[in-house]
């Protein structure tokens, strides 16, 4: 029976060999084990977007670098308190693994989702793409302003 991988093991992909007859079943079932958790990770791995916030007088703004993300592959979603940006960033060539010499682009589903540091107006919300930089614009909801409302006779 097989013991879990320490740490270590884990860390550096060591193998952790009782005796010699133990060895080929330890790196057959490292090896399976392996392929396992990577057909998990790649079934769960979801990227995260980077993001610039910051604020004007009126609004909040958010900046995101979404390069190779069609518009109609971006979503937005929007409360008063909380943002969500998720897309799918699509592989343009179908390229196997061991022709690559760095794979450091990430390739599939995204998403982030950001609370705002305040209230806003999702009525007026505002999003816009061009040349890769996805910029929100969020009005600050204005708690100060007040309105004069005129009483109609019943």
């Amino acid at each position: 029976m097989r013991n879990k991988r320490s740490f270590f093991e884990q860390f550096t992909g060591a193998v952790n060999v009782g005796n010699e007859e133990d060895f080929e079943d330890n790196v057959i079932s490292n090896e399976a084990e392996e392929t396992e958790e990577n057909q998990i990770m790649e079934q769960k791995e979801e990227g995260q977007l980077m993001v610039d916030i910051y604020q004007t007088t009126d609004e909040l703004i958010i900046q995101s670098m979404v390069a190779g993300v069609s518009p109609d592959d971006l979503h937005v979603s929007i409360t008063r308190e909380v943002v969500t940006i998720s897309g799918n960033r699509g592989k343009i060539h179908d390229v196997h693994d061991e022709d690559y010499f760095y794979k450091e682009l990430f390739w599939g589903p995204f998403s982030r989702t950001i609370s705002l540091p305040r209230e806003i107006e999702p009525e007026g919300v505002e999003a816009i793409e061009k040349n890769g930089l996805l910029t929100i614009r969020l009005p600050k909801v204005d708690k100060d302003r007040q309105q004069e409302i005129k009483v109609k006779a019943g």
